[in-house]
């Protein structure tokens, strides 16, 4: 009799991997104490911020079965400003994209880059650093990503170049943090440390992360390239093999096209402006695309009613990738409304307590990482941890300097990790990337930073970088 062969394990769906942890924390309400601190508005910084005496247990409220069916809808309540902005830069790509100027001046930068493809990897990761690093640009890449994914195709890569490249390197600045106000502006607000104090070390980090993102990502790249059955996602650009350009047959740029593109610089430049200078968000950023897209598709000559219909398209490609940053919310909302996460800050923050200061800031690091999955917002994040392991950093012997620097790397690096970050899922559906394949392409890179996070916290720890 033959055996039945066995069907090989095929991992499931994302919105399912975001539903079976969410899941875990509603269980873990029914087991974990819920507890919490008192929130006091900070006089630097007018925040609400932990007072890190205050932490008591209260009375457990575990999530009902249909309390866990209601944090569905409130995390996609508490995710719209991303949803909407995914929604909004998608349809108005859809726009840009109906065009052709930008394929056309995307194949004229492969053409010009043949021979020399490894370059763009560093390149583009560079450029999308400088945003993390000096705005705290992270939601505002997810629009970038078909583009950067273009980009790949047409050099002979896959998917999950083009994404990684835009999202490693938002990621080095963002993590490095040397002149982000929304990571390490507030946390030295809170540390009461001059604003961007420390941006030396800072800026070797953020040059050692470059270094190692691009290594892994141009290694990939190059096993691709010779082989493009070794791709993570050989099934996925296999479908797509009919969206890469031809760059034997591309068609010359006209005078429209150019002005296109001229539309398009220009709403950048204004959205780089605007966020430095008035603070402009996913609001703003999105009325900035809807008007670009409008006006290029005019200019593209097709009529107001055909420009709408093309806005239809671009958002329902990216369906997904809007409504799974509300699916990843869900979670969040069970442990917040289970009060575990305050638990859980205080349960992490207590491991760092019986370390010396260079082993403890290294420590420190692990703690912050693991206070990201429940709290995956950097200024968030800052005003929920910093409060706690300033006055830890105090007592430990480590400096408020060296605090912030963990608090940024636990921060920084597992944005592009948990399944709890809605803008990295968000930015994976785009590229029709699964989340477990992204973590298989992820994992070297965010290992070897973790190996340079530790050390560089116990260096800093260990010639007690400050002022203090």
């Amino acid at each position: 009799m033959e055996q039945k062969k066995k069907k090989p394990f095929k991992m499931p769906h994302t919105y399912i991997i975001l539903i079976v942890f969410a899941f875990i924390m509603a269980v873990l309400t029914y087991i974990v104490p819920a507890g919490v601190y008192d929130r006091v508005a900070d006089p630097a910084t007018g925040r609400q911020v932990i007072d890190p005496n205050s932490f008591h247990y209260v009375e457990n409220d575990p999530v009902t079965p249909f309390e866990f069916i209601k944090a569905y809808p409130e995390g996609m309540n508490k995710a719209a400003n991303v949803t909407l902005f995914v929604f909004m830069t998608g349809g108005s790509f859809g726009i840009i994209m109906q065009t052709g100027a930008i394929t056309k001046a995307l194949g004229r930068l492969a053409i010009k880059m043949q021979g020399k493809e490894k370059l763009l990897i560093p390149l583009i990761m560079f450029i999308f650093s400088l945003g993390g690093a000096t705005f705290g640009m992270w939601e505002e890449m997810i629009p970038f990503i078909p583009l950067g994914i273009v980009l790949a195709r047409s050099v002979g890569y896959d998917a999950m170049v083009g994404a990684g490249m835009i999202i490693v390197g938002c990621n080095c600045g963002f993590s490095s943090g040397w002149m982000n106000p929304f990571t390490t502006g507030i946390a030295q607000g809170i540390a009461e440390l001059p604003l961007f104090s420390g941006i030396g070390l800072r800026l070797v980090a953020w040059a050692l992360q470059l270094i190692i993102g691009a290594f892994w990502i141009m290694r990939y790249a190059s096993r691709v390239k010779k082989n493009p059955q070794l791709s993570i996602i050989a099934d996925v650009e296999e479908e797509e093999k009919g969206n890469k350009l031809d760059l034997e047959h591309m068609e010359e740029m006209k005078g429209r096209d150019f002005l296109i593109l001229a539309v398009f610089v220009a709403g950048m430049v204004t959205i780089v402006y605007g966020v430095k200078t008035y603070g402009w968000f996913l609001t703003e950023i999105g009325a900035i695309f809807l008007t670009m897209g409008a006006i290029c598709g005019l200019i593209a000559g097709n009529r107001p009613s055909k420009v709408a219909s093309q806005f239809v398209e671009g958002a329902k490609d990216i369906a997904f990738g809007a409504l799974v940053a509300g699916v990843a919310r869900a979670a969040v909302v069970i442990m917040e409304s289970g009060s575990i996460i305050d638990t859980a800050v205080y349960a992490l923050a207590g491991l760092v307590g019986d370390f010396p200061p260079p082993l403890a800031a290294a420590v420190m690091y692990w703690v912050e990482t693991g206070i990201d999955f429940v709290i995956n917002s950097g200024s968030g994040q800052a005003a929920a941890a910093m409060p706690i392991m300033v006055p830890l950093a105090d007592v430990l012997g480590v400096t408020r300097q060296t605090a912030v620097l963990a608090y940024q790397f636990g921060d920084g690096f597992t944005n592009a990790f948990w399944p709890t970050a809605g803008t990295l899922m968000a930015a994976l559906g785009l590229g029709k990337i699964s989340y477990d394949r992204w973590i298989r392409f992820y994992l070297p890179i965010i290992g070897s930073w973790a190996v340079m996070a530790s050390l560089l916290c116990a260096y800093a720890a260990a010639v007690q970088w400050g002022p203090f």
